[in-house]
C-alpha cells in the first residue's frame, strides 16, 4: 500500500520550523496513528536527522508522544484542538440569538472572548448603515471596548496585567488607567459594561459576560451610532441574550 500524500497547508515555507512542523504532523492519519521514524523521514521528504531531532522536541512539549511502536499525536494537541471545538460550538449556540438581538435592536451585534489582555472577535452580524470597525477573528485592546471591560471585571489577574501595562488613548474618551479600575469595579457590580466614544470615535456599545463560577468565558454586545444608539434601553437585552446563550450552551450535547 502506498502512503498516503503529505497533508501539509501548501502556502507554509516548508523549509521553516513551522512548515517542518506541518509537514510531520500532517504525516498521521486515522488510519496510521503510529508511525515509526522512517515513515515519518519518508512522508515527510525531510531529512533524517531533521526528523529525528523535531520530533524529540515535539516529544518534549506534548504534541507527539514516543512509544515502542513510533509516535503518535500527542495530548498536548488534542487539549489544543479541544479548545477550537469549545469555541466553536460557543459560536454556534451564541449565532441565532445574536441574529435575533441584532433584529430586536437595528445595531451591530458581536460575541468576543478574551485571549491575553486584547478582544478576540469569534462573531459579528452587522447590521444598520455605519460601518463598524472590527472584523470576525480580529483582535481589539480589551481596555478600550465594552466587550473586554465586561470580561476584564471578572478576571483580576488579567486586569492587573492591563493596569500596569500602557493603555494609549484610542479617542478622546479613552479611559485613564484610574478611571478605568473604578469602571470595572462598576461592571463587577452591574454586570454590565459600556463604550461611550473610547475605541472608536461616533461609536457607542453595550456589553453583557457569559459567566461560569464567577469569571466571564465571553461577552456579548450590541455596536451603534452614539447618536442613535440608546445603550440603557438596549442593555437589558443584552443580558438577557447573554444569559440565554449561556444557558443553550449546556442544554446542547
Amino acid at each position: 500500500m502506498s502512503d498516503p500524500p503529505n497533508v501539509s497547508t501548501p502556502d507554509i515555507d516548508n523549509r521553516s520550523v513551522l512548515g517542518r512542523v506541518d509537514r510531520i504532523i500532517g504525516a498521521f492519519h486515522d488510519t496510521d496513528s503510529v508511525l515509526t521514524l522512517h515513515e515519518l523521514t519518508e512522508r515527510t521528504g525531510l531529512p533524517k536527522s531533521t526528523v529525528h531531532r523535531m520530533v524529540k522536541q515535539l516529544d518534549g512539549i506534548g504534541w507527539l508522544e514516543h512509544d515502542y511502536d513510533g509516535y503518535r499525536v500527542g495530548m498536548r494537541l488534542f487539549e489544543i484542538g479541544g479548545l477550537a471545538t469549545r469555541r466553536r460550538r460557543l459560536s454556534e449556540s451564541a449565532f441565532p440569538h445574536l441574529q435575533a438581538l441584532s433584529v430586536a435592536t437595528g445595531f451591530a451585534v458581536q460575541l468576543g472572548i478574551l485571549d491575553g489582555t486584547e478582544v478576540v472577535y469569534l462573531e459579528r452580524i452587522v447590521k444598520g448603515d455605519f460601518p463598524l470597525p472590527t472584523r470576525e477573528g480580529g483582535r481589539q485592546p480589551a481596555y478600550c471596548t465594552a466587550l473586554g471591560k465586561a470580561m476584564l471585571a471578572f478576571d483580576p489577574e488579567t486586569t492587573a496585567e492591563v493596569l500596569a501595562g500602557e493603555c494609549p488613548s484610542r479617542t478622546a474618551q479613552t479611559l485613564t488607567p484610574e478611571r478605568l479600575r473604578a469602571e470595572l469595579r462598576r461592571v463587577a457590580e452591574t454586570g454590565l459594561a459600556f463604550d461611550h466614544q473610547e475605541a472608536y470615535a461616533g461609536l457607542a456599545c453595550v456589553a453583557a459576560p457569559l459567566r461560569s463560577g464567577g469569571r466571564a468565558i465571553a461577552a456579548v454586545s450590541v455596536t451603534g451610532p452614539v447618536a442613535r444608539i440608546d445603550l440603557h434601553a438596549v442593555a437589558p437585552m443584552v443580558q438577557a441574550t447573554a444569559e440565554t446563550i449561556w444557558n443553550d450552551r449546556f442544554r446542547r450535547p
